[in-house]
């Protein structure tokens, strides 16, 4: 095994270990834990790491250290992959530009209007402050764009399941402990979530590297996000006990 992967709780180092188990690859996990928010010291001790980022990798095989989600997944599939759920540009040019559209999206779109709406919300303004209607917008045209590719397409870049669906699915589910609240309305998203929950490599991938995390599939999140919550040390994100 010569990829490490540490991986931050509840976190879109999730994508990495996902990606990891679709394509069968065998990877030693480091976990870490928030304290109780934000990166622990485990995490920004590490030679390379400085800022704490998570996923972040070891590769023993080339001595190569990597963060960033999206530089992450593409380092794995290529050297390690053989291209595997990814879309290259051999294919034909629509087939290839829709996948490198959708695998940006949910870093470049989705997530950050995400993060916007949270930390807007946390500020608790005024009922109809301009500022807070903006980034909801912001949000619903994001979330819109999505249900409406997700309505003509099963899986994002096309017929088949890609790195693109690894690396948005953490933005609809996880992200929400976070501030994003329901996504009733949004139909073609929910199937979308339902199916990709549904498959092995991503039951294997959550069990592993959070076993305790009630993965969000459904249309409604906590009502409290977790920053308000204090964190880890509450117990918002936990599977309830039967």
């Amino acid at each position: 095994m010569v990829l490490t992967i540490h991986h931050l709780g509840i976190s879109q180092s999730e994508r990495i270990l996902w990606l990891c188990e679709e394509l069968g690859l065998p990877y030693t996990l480091v976990k870490h834990v928030r304290a109780p928010v934000l990166a622990p010291e485990s995490l920004k001790s590490l030679p390379g790491n400085p800022l704490g980022r998570a996923p972040f990798i070891e590769d023993s095989a080339t001595g190569v250290t990597l963060s960033e989600s999206g530089a992450v997944v593409e380092y794995i599939i290529h050297r390690y992959g053989g291209g595997r759920l990814s879309v290259g540009p051999e294919a034909e040019a629509k087939a290839y530009a829709e996948y490198l559209y959708w695998f940006h999206f949910a870093n470049a779109t989705l997530q950050p209007a995400l993060q916007v709406s949270m930390f807007i919300g946390l500020a608790r303004l005024d009922d109809g402050a301009m500022v807070q209607g903006l980034a909801d917008k912001r949000l619903h045209v994001a979330l819109k764009q999505l249900d409406d590719r997700l309505g003509e397409s099963q899986w994002l870049a096309g017929a088949e399941f890609t790195a693109a669906d690894i690396m948005t699915v953490y933005c609809i589910s996880t992200q929400r402990y976070y501030g994003l609240g329901s996504l009733a309305g949004y139909g073609n998203v929910l199937r979308y979530l339902g199916e990709c929950g549904g498959r092995e490599g991503y039951r294997r991938a959550m069990e592993r590297g959070d076993p305790e995390l009630e993965v969000l599939l459904g249309a409604e999140a906590p009502g409290k996000s977790l920053i308000e919550g204090g964190g880890v040390e509450s117990d918002i994100w936990k599977k309830k006990k039967k």
